[in-house]
């Protein structure tokens, strides 16, 4: 139940047997909960950690349970200070990432230079990531934002998906959010699962990715303007920003077998939702920011018009001052 602030089923048992049984030792909640001592001791520690057990003062030397609608507000306030810090780490990244792929957008078409090529069009893109993926060994990572994927890419990813999957290569796959409404790439997604692959979704993304082995990688030069081309490099410190970037992305996407239903009660908002009060309270228009989350201009509209609805607001700029109250900004 606890699990997502960071209390595994033992910890969470231990926790709530000292609410209830404040006097418990190490020997007595072993009996309780069926546990070694050496686990209990281990849950003690880590609940320490957690502040969620403090030094007792009225018998020295004991720890009491600190009450949950203290101590879990403070793992919840750590938490979301932690996301603050690792989304500021990703819009730096991203800055960086930019940064260094556009200076190679100078390059000579289907040439190589510095570790570096520039392939120009969707043939000399697809002969390329054939070849990377024939010779992959270990693991490929990808970032697959937009939404709905087209059917002639999904076409072309399964062979190459399946033949790396049969070597045991690790496949790991993010998404964006709204590609789970599109029944073709959504089918994708779950049929690449079902084959051992992992893989996330998350409400915005940064530029499209393929990291093959964590020493080559593929990405357009401008995702703006895809006739530009992709860029495919092994410059360790262009691979190895990325990799950051796509490391930070994944721990905060969600696995596609992850319910993304809203939880009952008018106060609860889902991540995309956030993402689209964002974008707008940033001043982006209904258009950038349904492109940002990979969905259509009418359901930007949508979205927003029934947020505005559940927070009673007769305008955007008053939705945002009452969703900044709630807490959703």
């Amino acid at each position: 139940m606890l699990e997502a602030l960071g209390l595994d089923r033992s910890l969470e048992s231990v926790y709530r047997a000292l609410l209830i049984h404040e006097d418990d030792g190490v020997a007595e909640l072993a009996a309780r909960l069926a546990l070694t001592g050496t686990e209990v001791r281990e849950c003690l520690d880590r609940l320490v950690d957690l502040e969620l057990l403090q030094p007792s003062r009225d018998a020295p030397g004991m720890l009491r349970a600190v009450s949950p609608d203290v101590g879990l507000e403070i793992i919840v306030r750590r938490q979301e200070a932690e996301l603050v810090r690792r989304q500021e780490e990703l819009a730096r990244s991203r800055e960086a990432v930019a940064r260094t792929v556009a200076e190679f957008a100078t390059l000579r078409p289907n040439t190589r230079e510095d570790g570096a090529e520039r392939l120009v069009d969707l043939d000399a893109i697809q002969r390329r990531l054939e070849c990377l993926a024939k010779d992959l060994r270990e693991e490929c990572r990808a970032i697959e934002p937009g939404g709905a994927q087209s059917q002639a890419s999904l076409d072309a990813s399964r062979p190459l998906d399946e033949q790396a999957l049969s070597r045991g290569v690790q496949l790991l796959t993010v998404y964006q959010d709204s590609a789970r409404n599109d029944p073709a790439t959504f089918a994708y997604a779950r049929w690449l699962g079902e084959q051992g692959g992992q893989v996330r979704t998350s409400p915005v993304l940064p530029p499209r990715m393929l990291i093959f082995d964590r020493r080559t990688a593929v990405v357009p030069i401008d995702p703006a303007n895809t006739r530009l081309g992709a860029l495919c490099t092994s410059a360790p410190g262009i691979v190895a920003s990325l990799l950051a970037l796509f490391d930070q992305t994944w721990e905060s996407a969600v696995p596609l077998g992850a319910d993304r239903r809203r939880p009952a009660g008018e106060e609860e908002v889902t991540a995309a939702e956030r993402e689209l009060l964002k974008l707008l309270a940033s001043g982006m228009t209904d258009e950038a920011a349904g492109k940002r989350l990979g969905v259509s201009l009418r359901t930007v509209r949508r979205q927003m018009a029934a947020l505005m609805e559940r927070l009673h607001a007769s305008s955007r700029f008053e939705a945002g001052l009452k969703a900044a109250q709630r807490g959703w900004l």
